[in-house]
């Protein structure tokens, strides 16, 4: 199945915090877009890796995302080696993403870091035609290079290449995050090891941040990206003109 956008995170609920709005933009816009979690979350403090897979299921539902799958890499413990690598771009060439989404390449937490460079690697990778790979039935892959790659941010500290105006997004966007029921809070789940992301602070933080970033561009909220490569624009009408 070829896609538009591939939306790549190491751990579920990756993609939803950092860019579920975008998402849900494209496919409303008629773009088909698909998820790939890196790993299935097992070292997370609360839930398991079976309440992960159906929380994320959920939330791709919540998405419209048309495919989204599990790579079974081992949380906190995968490298950006050969065999990494090569698992990446058997994914890339298999749905031939046009455009891919994915971790930021530093930040506080070294999973994020780590995926967003093996990401970026083996996107570039996956368009060497010596790179051999096959599919699931042993049929050779053909070689596929996406065009783009946008690193969602996911600390504080990055500051945006390009800001995407979520505003008739963002209810959906913390409809899906909310999907992680063992992660987030709600009035489910206040028992247990409390976490960072299970407080109430954190949910807000996710809202402030899109009203920060939205108001930057003169929206009410907005998802941030950045690129190793340069953004161009067909013509300016695609610009978001504010007042100065």
């Amino acid at each position: 199945m070829k896609l538009d956008i591939l939306a790549i995170g190491v751990h579920p609920d990756d993609i939803e915090l950092g860019c579920a709005g975008t998402i849900i933009n494209e496919v409303r816009n008629g773009k088909k877009v698909g998820i790939v979690d890196m790993t299935q979350g097992e070292l997370g403090t609360r839930g398991t890796k079976e309440t992960r897979k159906v929380e994320a299921a959920n939330a791709g539902n919540v998405l419209g995302v048309v495919v989204r799958e599990n790579l079974k890499m081992r949380d906190g413990f995968f490298v950006n080696d050969e065999a990494h690598q090569l698992q990446m771009i058997q994914v890339i060439r298999k749905y031939q993403p046009e455009i891919v989404l994915a971790n930021i390449l530093d930040d506080r937490h070294p999973d994020h870091g780590r995926a967003g460079r093996l990401i970026a690697d083996a996107c570039f990778l996956s368009g060497l035609v010596k790179i051999e790979t096959n599919d699931e039935n042993g049929k050779p892959q053909n070689r596929w290079r996406p065009k783009m790659v946008l690193h969602y941010l996911q600390d504080w500290h990055h500051e945006p290449d390009i800001l995407v105006d979520i505003t008739d997004s963002i209810d959906k966007k913390m409809e899906s995050i909310l999907a992680y029921t063992t992660q987030f809070n709600n009035e489910k789940n206040y028992e247990g090891l409390q976490t960072y992301i299970s407080s109430p602070e954190f949910l807000d933080s996710v809202v402030a941040r899109a009203r920060v970033f939205g108001k930057k561009i003169g929206v009410k909220y907005a998802e941030g990206f950045v690129s190793q490569k340069k953004i161009g624009i067909r013509n300016l009408d695609d610009l978001i003109l504010i007042e100065t």
